[in-house]
């Protein structure tokens, strides 16, 4: 029968050592998010045309669907490439 060593033990994640995340700073309200405010639409956008995710952007996701619909809407417009 193996024996039971200290590593079994350190193995074990306890959840109170975990810090919630930072809550992201949003500087616009959801009105300013619109089809025609390429400015701020394409700071969420890479260089190669793609969406950034919710996970970099940090808004909230109400914010990430209306943006996501305002970068499509504008890149069908050809306001943005």
């Amino acid at each position: 029968m193996p024996r039971k060593t200290k590593l079994d033990e350190k193995k074990r994640r306890s959840s109170s050592t975990r810090t919630p995340r930072p809550k992201p700073k949003i500087d616009f309200t959801i009105d300013a998010i619109d089809f025609k405010n390429v400015t701020l639409l394409k700071q969420y956008v890479t260089d190669n045309g793609r969406i950034l995710p919710r996970k970099y952007t940090g808004l909230p996701a109400h914010y990430q669907r209306k943006l996501s619909r305002s970068i499509k809407q504008a890149q069908h417009m050809l306001l943005m490439k």
